[in-house]
């Protein structure tokens, strides 16, 4: 990382704790969601049923175009080739054969490719979505093992992987640190996250930890993981005139667009993205060196360009999870109330981002203690930037807390359960805030009913079935509530009473577009059938991410926002002539196609009417939604208790989930189809965390050395029993529509309660994840 970006991370940093310390003082009614939502107390309309998703019938029938089907005249396909060395510089590179191989049209290397501004990194603007601080292929530098060092186009996909093979690279190899171990030893500093510092400390936690009369104090290790979406990484790109066009597989398009245009000195509005259907994200699908390189190919060939990463290169130049190895020490009184909570830990990152795994982030919020120390190191490697994967920091941070808390309850002989119920806090723990809603305690009685969790032997290894020895686990997850500043709606409404939203929103699969539509809906008094939402378009004002689970939300208040616009804008069409002449927007609302008084529903007129009436053709409005204010005043989480029950074989040592069950406190459910989907998938990935993810990372080299799915394993169906998803549904009085985002919640806890199964079946505590079978033997 640049010292400007330093400089610039540290003062948003600043900014943002003077804001914490301010905001929490104003009274609830200055801040959004101090007034809820009108809709959370509507409880019979669409909000909260099971809708199918608006896109499945495209997908099922292979008309929805996704990136990489996207077809232009005269376009070129693209291929890469990948440096094979952690750090030096490309001292020849032959590419001869490749130029003459049959087909081709370019071969692109740093030696002709045009000139091009570093990408800005991601967090150093409010649009800055860049992978680092690299400048691409610019130069003859190499910076990890896998960085693109030519890229080639041809007229078939099969001609530029061919040619790509014929490029024949020397290097002069540099010193470089790709050993966990010598990073360390090189020395560790603080880490950061999103600008904020990973630490926190309250009273003296080391001396509360010495003096308490039961403790648990163990490290707890997390592998690498490489994102595998079911659709790999792809863009179409044409430059048309001045202007690049993008047809991409993004979560972040505005950012994306604003992002790529710096790169080549254009405007933001020069470039225009749209991504209408994504494969899977989780993280991943953001900006990466592929975009940027087929840019500039399309640039020198004269050409539009098709880029389509294979399995492998999406491991070589995507960023996934770092490793993690955690320490948690936790010191209890004979209650179980825990008088210290210690979580520390390091992480490795790449020189050139600051993206560390921040595993203390969800501990700050989870239980109560007398004292806290928490943080997060982190040490440089040479390697690729890592980036944000589904839940980061809670994912690998539950896994050795929920693990520890176990322990702790052994030590205690206290039932898992009550242990984590009895240390439930009353505030937020590190900041001192108010919870805006909080009601784990009721999806752990839930869950435990639901589960027969009171058939648990506490004894491990006292149930057998033949071969196989069986024990429970449980676990808490834990992720915040997030709405990030920059979203925006435009809606129009048309004289026939059909309404169009339009958000810079994306649909990845999780339901997006038909749980904007069903509430919109619901705000606009109109059956689903007659709202139409577009999305994932650089023309649509504002910035929404599809990360953090906070889509939702961001959504939600720019829609909130939009419509009391149209609200307004509708009253002034309206004039002196309609029922509502002399009504105020904040005494009006929408139902039955039409605005109302609140308190007088007899005094309404149609949407239709208005329009007739003032001889237009439809209205429009675009509004930003309010500042995300209430993350400031109120400390806002979903949480989840998991349950599990693991077969171990006593044999062969192979681990069977038997069965699952997830009992969610994440607000009001708004499309309970879509959002059992979201939990069960989380789920999923959280089985594949505990059980057989890893990416083999070789230290003498720096290199993946799994990159695939023949050798990097995720779940298959056999490997993932029933699960069964329950949730309390009840709504945060404080949040658009009384939602949490649910797309992470569901991973976080799973690897915990899986390992505290195995630890109830055969005694064994498997601490270093993944938890294969040479580990139960």
């Amino acid at each position: 990382m640049s010292i400007v970006d330093t400089v610039k991370e540290t003062a948003q940093g600043l900014v943002k704790s003077a804001m914490e310390r301010l905001v929490p003082l104003a009274p609830d009614r200055w801040i959004p969601g101090g007034v809820p939502d009108p809709l959370i107390a509507r409880k019979h309309g669409l909000i909260g049923t099971p809708v199918s998703r608006l896109d499945g019938p495209l997908k099922v029938q292979g008309s929805a175009r996704f990136a990489a089907e996207v077809k232009l005249d005269d376009m070129t396909h693209a291929a890469l080739v990948y440096g094979a060395i952690p750090r030096g510089r490309i001292a020849a590179l032959d590419t001869g054969a490749a130029e003459t191989a049959p087909g081709v049209v370019l071969v692109m290397t740093h030696r002709n490719a045009p000139r091009m501004n570093p990408p800005a990194v991601f967090g150093s603007s409010p649009t800055a979505v860049g992978p680092s601080d690299l400048p691409i292929m610019q130069d003859d530098r190499i910076h990890w093992n896998g960085q693109p060092i030519a890229l080639v186009l041809a007229e078939t996909q099969e001609q530029a992987d061919h040619a790509a093979s014929l490029i024949v690279a020397t290097y002069a190899v540099e010193p470089s640190t790709s050993s966990f171990a010598e990073a360390k030893a090189a020395g560790a500093e603080p880490g950061l996250f999103m600008g904020q510092p990973l630490l926190n400390e309250i009273g003296d936690a080391d001396a509360e930890f010495a003096a308490a009369p039961y403790k648990v104090d163990n490290v707890y290790r997390t592998p690498r993981h490489n994102h595998n979406a079911i659709e790999p990484h792809a863009a179409i790109l044409a430059w048309e005139g001045d202007t690049l066009r993008i047809h991409d597989a993004s979560q972040m398009v505005t950012g994306t667009a604003a992002t790529i245009a710096d790169v080549f000195d254009l405007k933001p509005e020069e470039v225009r993205i749209t991504s209408p259907y994504v494969g899977g994200g989780f993280g991943s699908k953001g900006l990466w060196d592929h975009q940027i390189l087929a840019a500039a190919a399309a640039k020198l060939a004269g050409r539009p360009v098709r880029i389509v990463l294979s399995r492998e290169g999406v491991y070589r130049i995507v960023g996934g999870r770092t490793q993690t190895e955690q320490r948690v020490a936790i010191g209890a009184q004979p209650d179980g109330h825990f008088a210290a909570l210690i979580h520390t830990g390091t992480v490795p990152m790449s020189p050139h981002n600051n993206m560390p795994e921040p595993f203390v982030v969800g501990t700050r919020a989870a239980y109560a203690a007398d004292s806290f120390k928490l943080s997060v190191e982190t040490v440089r490697m040479n390697m690729l930037a890592n980036t944000f994967m589904r839940a980061p920091g809670e994912a690998p941070g539950t896994f050795a807390l929920e693990s520890a808390i176990d322990e702790l309850a052994v030590e205690l002989g206290i039932d898992p359960v009550e242990l984590r119920i009895r240390n439930e806090p009353d505030v937020d723990p590190i900041s001192g805030r108010p919870f805006s809603s909080r009601h784990i305690v009721e999806a752990w009685r839930a869950g435990a009913a639901r589960f027969g969790w009171d058939k648990r032997n506490a004894v491990p290894g006292s149930r057998r079935e033949g071969e196989w020895l069986i024990g429970m686990g449980c676990a808490t997850g834990t992720y915040p509530y997030y709405r990030m500043p920059g979203a925006a709606a435009r809606l129009t409404i048309d004289r026939t009473g059909k309404a169009l939203v339009e958000v810079a929103a994306h649909e990845m699969g999780m339901g997006t577009s038909t749980t904007t539509a069903m509430v919109a809906a619901e705000r606009l008094g109109l059956p689903i059938e007659r709202v139409e939402v577009r999305y994932a378009d650089t023309i649509i004002p504002g910035t929404i991410m599809a990360g953090g689970s906070q889509q939702t939300a961001a959504i939600g208040a720019a829609v909130i926002a939009a419509h009391n616009a149209m609200v307004a804008e509708l009253l002034t069409l309206a004039g002196n002539d309609s029922p509502l002449a002399g009504l105020s927007p904040d005494e009006v609302g929408s139902e039955d196609g039409g605005l109302a008084k609140l308190d007088d529903p007899s005094r309404r007129e149609s949407y239709t009417s208005i329009l007739a009436r003032a001889q237009r053709d439809g209205v429009t409005v675009s509004e930003q939604a309010s500042q995300p204010l209430e993350l400031m005043h109120w400390s806002m989480h979903s949480h989840s208790a998991i349950f599990c029950e693991m077969r171990v074989n006593a044999v062969t040592g192979e681990p069977r989930v038997g069965r699952i069950l997830g009992a969610f406190d994440c607000g009001r459910i708004l499309n309970a189809k879509t959002a059992r989907s979201q939990f069960r998938g989380g789920i999923i990935m959280g089985l594949g965390m505990a059980l057989m993810e890893e990416t083999q990372f070789d230290e003498r080299s720096g290199r993946i050395m799994n990159p695939s799915l023949a050798e990097y394993h995720v779940p298959v169906h056999l490997d993932v029993p029933d699960i069964d998803v329950i949730w309390t549904d009840i709504a945060d009085p404080h949040t658009p529509m009384g939602a949490h985002g649910v797309g992470e919640i569901g991973i976080t806890g799973v690897a915990a309660a899986v390992a505290n199964a195995v630890y109830n079946a055969t005694g064994k505590r498997i601490r270093d994840l993944p938890i294969t079978l040479d580990k139960l033997l």
